[in-house]
């Protein structure tokens, strides 16, 4: 096959044959992706069907707004008065309010048992004893600064009333000029106000209680008509010296899900900054606890005016006089039509059900890198060139446009079917929060792949993983998110679990909308990020830093612990180590076994040694391979002793020579072929391959390496000639070179016509699979090919055609073989190396190594068992030197010494026993190389044994 490749593939020729090969994998893959986007179309569907079944129900008059019938006739209707009044609970809400009430207006101080008083992480003074609220008697405390203290005391005098005046005639007049205050939480709107609805206690605000400190009043709002009762409470001014000083005694007050000793809340604070007889200007900060869980403030809306009025009515007393009010007469919320009620089940359910939209890429990512682990297809495309970087490039790349073809598909169609959810929501924000955290998907996806071998034991995990986040985040986690008294920190803890910020940012995004969709407004926007209460922005940081850190330690296992990549720890710091001046070095004279030593006294063997020894002290060799007292020692486990699989193995291989290897199973053949191609280091000793250490330039050598391994590594779902196109991409074959080299590839393999070729490598037989592995260990011309048993399984026709290939591709490389074959190896091999118990026990080519081994014919007779003694006589007498080597139900071999053989003396001897006894079957043959092999394995075991 004449496929040269000029040079190793650049980074972009591997990048771009890793991305063919994987586009080609995902057409193959059709029906799946498009069943795996239907989960979120169907989802979504099911999402809007239900919610028109609730739009159904809500649309019924048990939901409008109630009526009653004003006029009748023949039981019939003819005029009907909706509103309010004629409404239950579940109608109430959908009635119009064309005159919504007015309310008094009112102060938001904190509850008594909140109140700030002296505490050990204030150091301030003059807040009183906390003694004071075991009966509830606190003061509600304001703060005031600025830059003229007497100006301000002033100010702050007039502010706080001296006496409570009611005139029961016009109360709502009358409560304009007094201050009353509330700790109750405000609603989203103000037709009713909730302090005089929650139970909690109303309160007027006093320079001083006195002892009758408690009233009663009538307070007649639209058709209600409420007999309120207040109580006095006192407002004790302090004045800070610097507004920093305010804000840092507000901010350890504040609620924060801290415990009740902790709280320690101010009513509110007051900065007069350059204020004077001829400048009004005032900062004010006000308690922003009751924020509700889309970020909007009621109470901004409807008591901060309250606080804005108290200050300028006392400027405006100031200047001039006491008898000056600034009334502030009562809040109103706005008119509102008749609505109807709304439910937005999909916000409502959102957190739950899209968690698990999302994360179903996961298991999709992690079992196709487990699959490849699995298959071995990773560490196949690195011995044959594919560097770490394009396929971590392409690997990454290919699986984040999946991820963003998945989301954009989910969220257009969401949007499409008009999901509150989506259209409620910024989508720039949506992007930003999915493309964060399907990139972190992705890289937790690569570092889980390392941890699994096995693609079923990953996708049960990774599908139990996805539904398992679903139900603690909706039935956990969200409790946790919801409870204000559970510590924020724990939350942010929380969601370091990738799983659990994606449910935090959904359950947001949900929130957002379902509160957006019920008042008519917005959903999140950039701005609603910066409240206290959304957690988005916490969770966007925490994805992006645990992104950057998981990709990198993604990276870093891969490297340094995964077999066909391991490298140093400190490989990073590469660059910054001093290279060595040369690849070779001095052959090694490091301690060896005694075992070793007895070993090397084969001729043959040590002046193979002796060779590799010479080639390493010259600086230039033209030597493909060269093996230098390479070694390989299992530690030993449970109490079992180490294992020395490759024993100080040394070898030279020039271009052009098929090198066969031939050994029992566990002889250490599969160790030595594993170092030479990068799968485990070796624990001593080192190889040159094409003039680069296997111990620190595999990269190098992959790129001039082809493998044929023992076990056909093949993607099921590519055809035979897809395969060859991709590993011919990988060493830099290109356009008309490439398809001349992959058809020659195929028709030298039997696998071009009948449409072979072009058939799914899943639905080849073995022989066919085989025949393929060999083609791919060939394309591009490697210098350097390990083939690992090549013809096993192969029909005699197939192995006859696929020796003629291996034996015309080694003219010009080295070959490395392994088989159990002697017809193979004898037809193949330029020289044999027979592998025993770790060691070399011989080398040579099969003509040398059956005349040093075989000097002896050898003889066969079968008899019936009675006459086995005469058999062994007749022998004995004929050759006294003769050894019997076989013996097995009348069956007996001998090995005759060539120098004494005369044939016609053994055909003279047999006539003669035939005559005496019966005699089934007989030969004499030469030694063949079985035999060689036989007689070599056999005596290493047994010195093995004796030693």
């Amino acid at each position: 096959m004449d496929n040269h490749a000029s040079e190793p593939a650049s980074f972009w020729t591997q990048a771009n044959a890793l991305l063919r090969k994987n586009l080609t994998f995902q057409k193959r893959n059709a029906k799946t992706n498009v069943r795996l986007i239907m989960f979120p179309f169907v989802l979504c569907l099911l999402l809007l069907l239900l919610q028109k079944l609730v739009d159904n129900q809500l649309d019924k008059d048990k939901y409008k707004c109630g009526c009653t019938c004003t006029k009748s006739e023949d039981g019939q209707c003819l005029e009907k008065v909706c509103g309010a009044q004629y409404s239950d609970l579940d109608q109430v809400g959908a009635c119009a309010v064309p005159n919504p009430p007015e309310w008094p207006p009112v102060q938001q101080v904190p509850a008594p048992n909140y109140r700030a008083v002296s505490a050990d992480f204030i150091s301030e003074s003059d807040l009183p004893n906390p003694s004071c609220r075991s009966n509830g008697s606190c003061p509600i405390t304001m703060l005031f600064t600025g830059n003229n203290q007497s100006f301000g005391q002033i100010l702050y005098r007039n502010m706080i009333p001296s006496n409570f005046t009611m005139n029961t005639s016009n109360v709502m007049a009358s409560l304009a000029t007094d201050l009353l205050g509330s700790a109750s939480k405000t609603e989203n709107t103000n037709f009713l106000e909730s302090a005089f609805f929650s139970g909690l206690p109303v309160y007027y605000l006093q320079k001083q209680c006195t002892e009758n400190s408690t009233f009663s009043f009538p307070l007649q709002i639209e058709s209600y008509s409420i007999q309120q009762e207040v109580t006095c409470a006192q407002v004790l001014p302090l004045w800070r010296n610097s507004p920093s000083e305010v804000n840092n005694e507000l901010y350890k007050g504040y609620r924060k899900g801290n415990s009740e000793r902790q709280i320690n809340e101010i009513a509110a604070g007051y900065d007069f900054l350059n204020s004077n007889h001829n400048i009004y200007n005032v900062s004010i900060w006000y308690n922003s606890t009751y924020k509700n869980d889309t970020g909007f403030d009621p109470i901004a809306l409807a008591r901060v005016p309250r606080s804005i009025n108290l200050v300028s009515n006392a400027y405006l007393q100031f200047l001039m006089g006491p008898n000056t009010k600034l009334l502030f007469e009562f809040v109103k919320e706005m008119p509102k039509p008749e609505t109807k009620i709304k439910f937005d089940l999909a916000s409502l359910l959102g957190g739950l059900f899209f968690t698990w939209v999302v994360l179903q890429l996961f298991p999709v990512v992690l079992t196709s890198l487990v699959y490849e682990k699995q298959q071995k297809l990773r560490i196949m495309m690195k011995m044959h060139g594919l560097s770490d970087g394009p396929y971590w490039m392409i690997s990454y790349g290919y699986f984040l446009a999946l991820s963003v073809i998945y989301m954009l598909c989910f969220v257009l169609f969401g949007s499409g079917i008009g999901l509150k959810f989506f259209t409620k929501n910024d989508y720039s924000i949506q992007f930003v929060f999915y493309f964060i955290y399907i990139n972190l998907q992705i890289s937790l996806a690569f570092l889980l792949a390392s941890m699994f071998s096995n693609v079923k034991t990953a996708t049960v995990t990774a599908y139990i993983g996805v539904f398992g986040t679903g139900l603690l985040g909706g039935f956990l986690f969200q409790f946790f998110v919801q409870d204000t008294s559970f510590p924020r920190g724990w939350i942010i803890v929380l969601e370091l679990y990738p799983g659990f910020s994606l449910y935090r940012g959904l359950y947001e995004f949900s929130q957002s909308a379902f509160s957006g969709d019920k008042l008519e407004t917005h959903g999140m926007r950039w701005g609603d990020l910066s409240d206290s209460t959304n957690g988005m922005k916490d969770v966007l940081i925490i994805m992006f830093v645990e992104w950057i850190f998981v990709l990198f330690f993604a990276y870093y296992i891969d490297q340094v612990f995964l077999s066909g990549s391991a490298k140093s720890p400190f490989f990073f710091l590469k660059g910054f180590q001093k290279k060595p001046l040369s690849s070779f070095r001095k052959p090694s004279l490091g301690k060896q076994g005694s075992k070793v030593f007895i070993q090397m006294d084969k001729p043959d063997v040590s002046q193979e040694r002796e060779k590799v020894e010479q080639l390493l002290l010259e600086p230039t060799i033209n030597q493909a391979i060269v093996c230098d007292n390479l070694k390989k020692v299992y530690p030993g486990r449970d109490g079992n002793p180490e294992k020395f699989a490759v024993r100080g193995l040394s070898l030279a291989l020039p271009n052009g020579e098929c090198f066969g290897m031939l050994g029992p199973n566990g002889a250490g053949k599969t160790s030595f072929i594993n170092m030479m191609i990068g799968l485990t280091k070796p624990t001593s000793g080192t190889a040159f391959v094409q003039g680069l250490d296997i111990r620190t330039h595999m990269d190098g050598i992959y790129t001039s390496m082809g493998v044929c391994p023992q076990h056909d590594l093949l993607w099921e779902t590519l055809t035979g000639r897809e395969h060859l196109l991709f590993y011919g991409r990988l060493k830099n074959l290109k356009g008309s070179a490439l398809t001349q080299a992959v058809e020659e590839s195929l028709k030298s393999v039997n696998l071009f016509h009948g449409g072979v070729a072009d058939k799914h490598a899943g639905k080849y037989s073995g022989g066919m699979k085989r025949r393929l592995s060999v083609a791919i260990s060939l394309i591009g011309d490697p210098r350097v090919v390990y083939m690992d048993e090549p013809s096993t399984g192969l029909d005699p026709a197939s192995r006859n055609n696929l020796w003629n290939v291996v034996r015309r591709a080694k003219q010009d490389r080295a070959i490395i073989l392994t088989t159990h074959s002697m017809e193979e190896a004898e037809v193949l091999c330029d020289r044999l190396g027979i592998f025993v118990d770790g060691s070399l026990q011989c080398i040579g080519n099969p003509k040398e190594l059956k005349a040093r081994y075989g000097g002896t014919y050898v003889f066969t007779m079968t008899t019936t068992m009675d006459h086995e003694k005469d058999v062994e006589s007749m022998v004995q007498q004929l050759y006294p030197a003769a050894k019997k080597v076989y013996h097995i139900s009348g069956t007996q071999k001998f090995e005759l010494p060539k120098e004494e053989v005369r044939i016609a003396s053994v055909f003279r001897a047999v006539e003669i026993a035939k005559r005496n006894f019966t005699v089934s079957a007989w030969g004499l043959a030469d030694t063949t190389l079985e035999d060689v092999f036989i007689k070599v394995a056999h005596d290493a075991q047994a010195f093995e044994k004796l030693s």
